[in-house]
């Protein structure tokens, strides 16, 4: 069987954040981790072409870049389509979920990837494609490839495959009857499982729920030209010392800074220390990412009442929910304390 690998700019080797906006490339040989992916697959599968296209383009021009792929594609023959592995890359990790989705509906093979429990591309995606737990970053590639391979040779033989939690992929939503291998009844297996649960025994349950956090919106403001607005972002714009060394990715602190007598934040002053992103544009105008300037011409009108006097900021790339939610406790605290009224909160 053939199939044929995705990867984006970074893993082909062209460039980093300058080259995110590459159009899609095609290569007849393998490069980067499409050698390693078919030495894996061998010698059921053959990895026989490499697509390359930039993160940005993929997400940002996704109907050309489409175009451009199956034009490529519909000269191909193949039985299986690869993508990544995309970490915790969120840009990498939608544009994997684009192409395996897309490549999925238009030729009808299994489609194959891997992405971090943390990347934005799995919850969109998942039910469209085999997304395979992976690792944060670049250093888990062997042991994110594995997987893929493993699978993708399955399929290939032609061989039983398992309930996603035993393959080690994301559920896909897809719910299947399965006869019970020792033929127990589901009344004994259902009271088998009670009577763990009630000695504090662990079990599984066949049926899995899941449980959404479900946050009530806020009462809307009164009065606007009365209200306290604060500041908050993900945008990484911070003092150009960055004085409590905010992590550029994968961020495990946030800052706050005064703005009481600032009607704006200057270049030279102020800049931006995010990482998932050409900082050239912010550094040069930091209000892109907290937008003070826009904020005071609103107070001077008297739209809103007041800017709070401290901005509060992190990075959003790479960083966990489980951070994300702690900074969104630690920051909610100090504000409701300090009598803001609304919060602006700008991403990149």
């Amino acid at each position: 069987m053939k199939a044929i690998h995705y990867i984006n700019q970074f893993f082909a080797g062209i460039g980093g954040e300058e080259k995110a906006d590459q159009t899609p490339v095609f290569h007849d040989k393998l490069i980067g981790c499409s050698m390693m992916l078919n030495a894996m697959c061998k010698p059921d599968i053959e990895v026989t072409n490499t697509i390359v296209c930039g993160d940005n383009y993929i997400t940002n021009h996704t109907e050309e870049a489409l175009k451009e792929i199956f034009a490529f594609l519909d000269t191909k023959e193949f039985g299986i389509f690869f993508a990544g592995p995309a970490f915790m890359a969120g840009r990498y990790g939608v544009g994997c979920g684009i192409i395996c989705k897309a490549v999925a509906e238009r030729y009808h093979v299994p489609v194959i990837t891997s992405m971090n429990e943390e990347n934005p591309g799995v919850e969109e995606y998942k039910a469209s494609a085999y997304i395979f737990k992976g690792g944060r970053k670049a250093t888990f590639m062997k042991a994110d490839v594995t997987p893929m391979a493993a699978f993708a040779k399955k399929i290939a033989k032609g061989e039983e495959l398992l309930p996603a939690a035993q393959e080690g992929y994301f559920p896909r939503g897809i719910r299947m009857e399965i006869p019970e291998p020792n033929g127990v009844m589901a009344a004994d297996r259902v009271i088998d499982m009670l009577l763990k649960k009630i000695n504090g025994e662990p079990f599984q349950t066949e049926l899995i729920i899941p449980s959404m956090e479900k946050i009530p919106p806020a009462a809307p403001l009164k009065d606007l030209s009365k209200a306290t607005i604060a500041l908050v972002s993900s945008s990484g714009v911070v003092p150009v010392d960055n004085p409590d060394r905010i992590q550029s990715a994968s961020a495990q602190k946030w800052g706050k800074y005064n703005i009481a007598d600032r009607d704006n934040l200057p270049e030279g002053v102020y800049k931006t220390i995010h990482a998932g992103f050409d900082p050239a544009a912010m550094c040069a105008v930091p209000d892109r990412g907290i937008p003070l300037d826009a904020m005071r011409y609103f107070e001077k009108q008297g739209k809103i009442g007041k800017v709070y006097d401290w901005f509060y900021v992190t990075v959003g790339t790479g960083t966990t929910q489980a951070f994300a939610a702690k900074f969104g406790r630690e920051i909610a605290k100090e504000l409701h304390e300090a009598g803001v009224d609304a919060v602006i909160l700008t991403s990149t």
